[in-house]
């Protein structure tokens, strides 16, 4: 029973974080931009970029830590 709940906070919060990731916008020039100035690397996030990298770092973490839960067995008696 708990490991399937587990499961299915798995699967949600893997396709929240590809919903996330793809909510991203596009930074710099790809592979060209690292030749010109790199003065636009640096520059600072806006707020709601950062609040969106704070929820895909979470997510990422929920993620990887289910799998570990579920892949190592530790749910099952």
């Amino acid at each position: 029973m708990i490991s399937s709940v587990v499961s299915w906070i798995w699967i949600g919060s893997g396709v929240l974080l590809i919903i996330s990731v793809l909510l991203h916008s596009p930074k710099g020039d790809g592979m060209g931009g690292l030749a010109a100035s790199g003065g636009s690397m640096f520059s600072s996030a806006r707020s709601a970029e950062q609040t969106l990298n704070r929820i895909s770092w979470t997510l990422l973490t929920i993620f990887l830590a289910l799998a570990v839960v579920l892949s190592a067995g530790w749910l099952q008696s």
